[in-house]
C-alpha cells in the first residue's frame, strides 16, 4: 500500500515538472510573439514625424516587450494587439513600413485625423481579422486597393477626406459583411459597379463629393437595409432608378449638384421614414411627384435649380415635421400650397419660379419662419398684411414679385433680422425710421419701388450694414450725414432717385466702400475730397448725371483700387488732374458731357478709353483716338504745379505777339463754345447723344452679325417691325439673338436716326422682366442693327393667327400676357424717371418666349416724357392701336399707352383685332353683346376662376379704351387690378354678363 502511494506522489511530482516544463515554453513563446508585434509598431513609429503621441512607445518599461499598455493599443487575454486608435494624433509619414502581417489579431485600425500620405498597401490584407478600418482625414493618395475586398470581416470602412482616384474595384461586392462604407471627399471618378448591390448588410453608403459619373445602378434598390445614401457632388447622369423606392429604411437620401435627368420616380413616395432629401442642382423636370405627401417624417427637402413644372402639389400640407422647403429656379407655377399648417417650417425658398397669387394665411402665421426667399416670383398682396409675426426671421428677400402697400413700422421689430430685400415690387409710402433698430442687419435693398420722402437718418445706426440700395425709387431731400457712419459699408446704391444737395463729405468715412453709386440724381456742389479717402473702393464709382460742378479733386488718384470711373453728365470743368494716372486699376472710365480741357492722364485706363468717354467737353486732348493730340502749349497751359507755373510764363513772354493774339483767339473761341454747350445742356438735354456709336456692349461686332446672318438673308428673317426687319443670329458664341436692320429709306435721313437713338436710348433706360433685353447694338455706313434677346414664339400676333399656337395659348396664358404687358407699361410709365412712352404698342410688338411670358419690344417710337417738354409730335404707330386723339392733338402721353394696351387686350381675349368691335360699342346693340359671345371660339369657355380673371381683365381694357384719356386709367392703377384678385360681386352672372355690365363697373 505504502508502495502505491509512493509511486502516485513520483507520477505527481513528475506532471508537475512537465506542466511547468511547458508553461515556461508556452510564455517564452508569447513573449517572444508579443516583442515581435512591439518591434513591428516601433518600427512604423520610427518612419513618422511628428510622434510626440507615441512617446509611450518603447520597449523598456513594457513587461515582456508587450506594447499592451502603449498609448493608443489595446490588446486580447493573451497579449495580441487586437485595437490601434490613435485618431487625431498629428501623426506624419506613411503606411509603407507599416508590418500588418506582425498584428495578424487587429480587428480595429483607426488613423483617421493624422497627415499620413502615400498609398493604402496592399499589405493590409495581411490583417485578415479586421473588421473596423478608419484612415480618412488623412492625405492618402493613389487606388483603392483591389485586395481590400478580401477584408471580409469588414462592417466599417471609412476613407473619406483623402486623395484617393481611381475607380471602386468591382471586387467589392465580396465585403458582405459590410454596413458602413465611406469614401466621400476624394478624386474617386468611374461608374458606381453595379456589384454594390449585393453588400445586402450596408446601412451608410456615402460616395460625395467624387469624379463618379454614369448612372445610379439600379441593384441600389437591393440594398434594403440602407438608411443613408449620399452620391452629392459628382457627375452622375441618367434617371433615378425606381428601384430607390424599395429602401423603406432610406432616412437621408442626397444625389444634388449632378447630372441626373428625367422625372422623379413616383415610388419615392414609398421612403416613409426619409427625413432629408435632396434633388437640387440636377436636370430633373416634370412635376414633382404628389407621392412626396405620404414622406410624413421629412424634415428637409430640397429641389432647387432643376427644371420641374406644374404646381407646388397640395399634398406637400400633409408633411407636418417639414423644417426645410428649398425649390427656387425651377419652372414651377400656381399659388403656393398651405405649408406651415403646424408650426416647424423654418425655412421656406422658392425664389425664382413663376408663382402667382397671394401669400397663403398658413405662411403670414407661421412664427417659426427664419428665412423666407420669394424672389423673382409674380406674386401678389398688400405687404402690410404679412410677415408680421416672425420672432426669429433672419433673411428675407421678396424682390421681383407684384407687392404693394408700405412698409411697415413692425418691420424695426426683428432684432434678428441680417438681409431685407424688398426690391422691384409696387411698394409706396415712405421709408419707416424703425428699420434703422435692426442692428444685426447686413443687406437692405428697397430699390425699384415707388418710396416717396427722404432717407431716414436712423439708417446711419446700422452698423452692421454691408450693403444699402435704395435706387430706382423716388426719394428726395439730402442724402444724410448720417450714412458717413456705415463703417462696414461695401455697397452703397442711392441712383436714379431724386436727391439733392451737396454729396455729404462723411462719406469718406466709410473706409470699407468697394461700390458707390449716386447717379441720375440732382446733386450738385463740388466732389468732395474726402471720397479720395475711400481707399478699397474697387468696383465702380458713379456720380454721373447730376448737376456737379467745380474740378475734379486730384485726391481721387488714391484710389488706387478703383476699376470703373463714371462721372459724366455733369458741368465738371478744369482739367483732368495728372495725379488720376496712377489708377493703375482702372479701365473703364467716362468723363463726357462736361466741362473738362486740357490733356488726359497717360494710363492705360484713360489711353484704352474709347472717344465715347469724352465727347461733349470743352477741349480735351490726348492718345485716345478722335481726340487732338497735345503739344507743349496744352502741357504748359494746363499743368497745375507751380514750377510748371513759372516755366509756362517764361514761355508766354517769349512768345510774342502773334503767339499772344493766336491764344486770345483760342480761349475766346472755347468760352464762346462752353457758353453754348451749357445753354443747349440745360435748355435741349433731348439733343444730346449719350450712346456709344459702334459695339455697345463691347462683345457683339458687325462682322460676327453679318456672318450669322449671311448678310441678312431672307431665310433669317423672322418679323418685321415698325422701323426694320428682324432676322434671327447664331453668335459664334452659341448665343441665339434677335437682331433688328432698321431700315433707311431716302429722304428721311433725319427720321431714321430719330428711331434708331429713341430705342437705344430708351432700351438702356429700362430693366423689366417684361421688356425685351437688350443686348447691343452698332451703327455702320452699310447698315445699323440692333441686338436684342430672341424669343422663340415670335410675336403674339403670330400666335393669334396660328390655329395650333392659339389653343396652347390657353386663358391662363393669355390673361399671363396682359398682365405681362402692364407690369411692363406701368414701369415705363411710372418707374422711369423721365417715364417713357412706346406710342406703339400692339401684338407685333409683343414678343414671347417657350413659356408664354410676354416682353415690349420695337421703341422706334418711344418718347421720354420730359418735364419741360411739350410732347407734341408727329404721328406714330400703328393703325388699329392709335388712340383717336393723336389725330388731331399729336400731343404724346402716357394715356396714348394705354388705350393701346385696350386694344392689345382684347385682341388676346378675341383672339382677333377688336376694330369692329370697339365701334360697335358707341351703339346700344354692340354693348348689349354677351361676353361670352365675343371670347376666342377656338378655345373652350373659361371655367369659373378663368372666368373671372377674364372678367376683370375685359373691365379694365373696356376703361382704357374711353375716347376721353382723362377718364382712363393709369397703368399703374390696371397692372395693380390685374394683380390684386378683387372679389366680384356678379360672380353668378359671370357667364351671362353684357358688354355693357362690364362698362359700367370699375376696379
Amino acid at each position: 500500500m505504502a508502495t502505491e502511494k509512493t509511486v502516485s506522489l513520483l507520477l505527481s511530482l513528475l506532471v508537475l515538472i512537465l506542466f511547468d516544463s511547458f508553461s515556461g515554453e508556452c510564455n517564452a513563446a508569447a513573449a517572444t510573439s508579443n516583442m515581435q508585434e512591439a518591434q513591428a509598431l516601433l518600427k512604423w513609429k520610427g518612419s513618422l514625424h511628428g510622434n510626440e503621441a507615441l512617446q509611450s512607445w518603447s520597449l523598456i518599461p513594457t513587461i515582456n516587450g508587450s506594447p499592451c499598455n502603449w498609448t493608443g493599443i489595446t490588446c486580447n487575454g493573451r497579449g495580441k494587439v487586437t485595437e490601434i486608435k490613435l485618431r487625431n494624433c498629428s501623426l506624419q509619414g506613411n503606411l509603407d513600413q507599416f508590418s500588418f502581417s506582425s498584428l495578424s489579431n487587429l480587428a480595429h485600425l483607426d488613423l483617421s485625423g493624422n497627415a499620413l500620405h502615400g498609398n493604402i498597401p496592399n499589405q493590409i490584407v495581411e490583417s485578415s481579422q479586421l473588421f473596423f478600418l478608419d484612415l480618412s482625414l488623412n492625405q492618402l493618395s493613389g487606388v483603392l486597393p483591389n485586395s481590400i475586398a478580401n477584408l471580409t470581416h469588414l462592417t466599417h470602412l471609412r476613407l473619406h477626406n483623402n486623395r484617393l482616384n481611381g475607380k471602386i474595384p468591382h471586387e467589392i461586392e465580396l465585403l458582405t459583411s459590410l454596413t458602413l462604407l465611406h469614401l466621400y471627399n476624394n478624386q474617386i471618378s468611374g461608374s458606381i459597379p453595379q456589384e454594390i448591390g449585393n453588400l445586402k448588410r450596408l446601412k451608410d453608403l456615402q460616395a460625395q463629393y467624387n469624379l463618379l459619373y454614369g448612372p445610379i445602378p439600379s441593384p441600389l434598390g437591393n440594398l434594403t437595409e440602407l438608411t443613408s445614401l449620399d452620391l452629392t457632388k459628382n457627375r452622375i447622369s441618367g434617371s433615378i432608378p425606381n428601384s430607390l423606392g424599395n429602401l423603406t429604411k432610406l432616412v437621408w437620401l442626397h444625389v444634388g449638384f449632378n447630372e441626373i435627368s428625367g422625372t422623379v420616380p413616383l415610388e419615392l413616395g414609398n421612403l416613409q421614414n426619409l427625413e432629408s432629401l435632396s434633388l437640387v442642382s440636377n436636370i430633373l423636370t416634370g412635376p414633382i411627384p404628389p407621392s412626396f405627401g405620404n414622406l410624413r417624417n421629412l424634415a428637409f427637402l430640397y429641389l432647387t435649380e432643376n427644371q420641374f413644372f406644374g404646381t407646388l402639389p397640395q399634398e406637400i400640407t400633409n408633411l407636418t415635421q417639414l423644417q426645410q422647403l428649398r425649390v427656387g429656379y425651377n419652372n414651377l407655377s400656381g399659388h403656393l400650397p398651405r405649408v406651415c399648417l403646424h408650426g416647424s417650417l423654418v425655412r421656406f425658398h422658392v425664389y425664382d419660379n413663376h408663382f402667382t397669387g397671394p401669400i397663403p394665411t398658413s405662411l403670414k402665421n407661421c412664427t417659426t419662419l427664419q428665412t423666407v426667399r420669394l424672389e423673382n416670383n409674380q406674386l401678389t398682396g398688400n405687404i402690410s398684411d404679412f410677415f408680421q409675426v416672425y420672432p426669429n426671421l433672419s433673411y428675407i428677400d421678396v424682390s421681383c414679385n407684384e407687392f404693394y402697400g408700405q412698409l411697415s413700422i413692425k418691420w424695426g421689430d426683428y432684432q434678428n433680422l441680417t438681409l431685407f430685400k424688398v426690391a422691384a415690387n409696387n411698394i409706396s409710402g415712405m421709408i419707416p425710421p424703425e428699420i434703422g433698430k435692426l442692428a444685426k442687419l447686413h443687406k437692405l435693398d428697397l430699390s425699384s419701388n415707388h418710396l416717396l420722402g427722404e432717407i431716414p437718418k436712423e439708417l446711419g445706426s446700422l452698423t452692421s450694414l454691408n450693403e444699402l440700395v435704395l435706387k430706382g425709387n423716388q426719394l428726395t431731400g439730402l442724402i444724410p450725414q448720417e450714412v458717413g457712419k456705415l463703417s462696414s459699408l461695401e455697397t452703397l446704391d442711392l441712383s436714379n432717385n431724386n436727391l439733392s444737395g451737396f454729396i455729404p463729405e462723411k462719406l469718406g468715412d466709410c473706409s470699407n466702400l468697394e461700390d458707390l453709386n449716386l447717379s441720375k440724381n440732382y446733386l450738385n456742389g463740388s466732389i468732395p475730397i474726402q471720397i479720395g479717402n475711400l481707399a478699397n473702393l474697387k468696383n465702380t464709382l458713379d456720380l454721373s448725371h447730376n448737376m456737379l460742378t467745380g474740378q475734379i479733386p486730384p485726391h481721387l488718384a488714391n484710389l488706387r483700387m478703383l476699376e470703373s470711373l463714371n462721372l459724366s453728365h455733369n458741368f465738371l470743368s478744369g482739367t483732368i488732374p495728372t495725379s488720376m494716372q496712377e489708377m493703375c486699376s482702372l479701365f473703364s472710365v467716362e468723363l463726357s458731357y462736361n466741362d473738362l480741357e486740357g490733356p488726359l492722364p497717360t494710363s492705360k485706363g484713360f489711353e484704352e478709353a474709347p472717344l465715347e468717354a469724352f465727347i461733349e467737353n470743352k477741349g480735351l486732348c490726348g492718345g485716345v483716338k478722335g481726340l487732338p493730340r497735345c503739344n507743349s502749349s496744352f502741357f504748359n497751359q494746363f499743368d497745375g504745379k507751380k514750377g510748371n507755373k513759372i516755366a509756362n510764363t517764361i514761355v508766354l513772354s517769349l512768345a510774342g505777339a502773334v503767339c499772344l493774339l493766336s491764344i486770345s483767339l483760342w480761349v475766346y473761341f472755347f468760352c464762346q463754345w462752353r457758353m453754348r454747350k451749357k445753354k443747349n445742356m440745360v435748355l435741349d438735354m433731348n439733343k444730346r447723344d449719350p450712346f456709344p456709336i459702334w459695339n455697345y456692349d463691347g462683345k457683339i461686332m458687325y462682322e460676327d452679325i453679318i456672318k450669322a446672318t449671311e448678310n441678312f438673308n431672307d431665310k433669317y428673317f423672322i418679323g418685321e417691325g415698325g422701323c426694320g426687319r428682324v432676322y434671327k443670329g447664331d453668335l459664334p458664341t452659341g448665343q441665339v439673338v434677335a437682331v433688328k436692320k432698321l431700315h433707311s429709306p431716302e429722304n428721311e435721313e433725319e427720321l431714321y436716326e430719330t428711331s434708331f437713338k429713341n430705342e437705344i436710348q430708351a432700351l438702356t433706360e429700362i430693366r423689366h422682366r417684361n421688356i425685351v433685353k437688350f443686348y447691343g447694338f452698332c451703327s455702320h455706313s452699310r447698315c445699323s442693327y440692333l441686338i436684342y434677346e430672341y424669343k422663340e414664339k415670335g410675336s403674339l400676333a403670330i400666335c393669334l393667327s396660328n390655329e395650333e399656337e392659339a389653343v396652347n395659348l390657353d386663358w391662363r396664358k393669355r390673361m399671363k400676357v396682359i398682365r405681362g404687358v402692364a407690369h411692363a407699361l406701368s414701369y415705363m410709365h411710372h418707374d422711369c424717371n423721365p417715364p417713357i412712352v412706346h406710342r406703339d404698342l400692339s401684338s407685333n410688338n409683343i414678343l414671347l418666349d417657350m413659356e408664354f411670358e410676354a416682353s415690349i419690344s420695337d421703341f422706334g417710337t418711344a418718347r421720354l416724357l420730359k418735364p419741360d417738354s411739350s410732347n407734341w409730335t408727329m404721328l406714330a404707330g400703328t393703325y388699329g392701336y392709335v388712340a383717336p386723339e393723336l389725330a388731331y392733338t399729336m400731343r404724346v402721353t402716357e394715356k396714348c399707352d394705354v388705350y393701346s394696351f385696350g386694344v392689345v387686350s382684347l385682341e388676346v381675349i378675341m383672339g382677333m383685332h377688336p376694330g369692329e368691335l370697339i365701334s360697335s360699342l358707341l351703339t346700344s346693340g354692340g354693348a348689349e353683346m354677351l361676353l361670352k359671345d365675343v371670347l376666342d371660339q377656338r378655345l373652350p369657355q373659361p371655367n369659373d376662376q378663368e372666368m373671372k380673371e377674364v372678367v376683370l381683365t375685359m373691365i379694365l381694357a373696356l376703361a382704357c379704351l374711353s375716347a376721353d384719356p382723362q377718364c382712363r386709367p393709369t397703368m399703374h392703377h390696371v397692372s395693380h387690378g390685374l394683380s390684386a384678385n378683387k372679389p366680384l360681386f356678379l360672380e353668378p352672372l359671370l357667364h351671362t354678363i353684357t358688354l355693357r355690365q362690364l362698362m359700367d363697373l370699375k376696379l
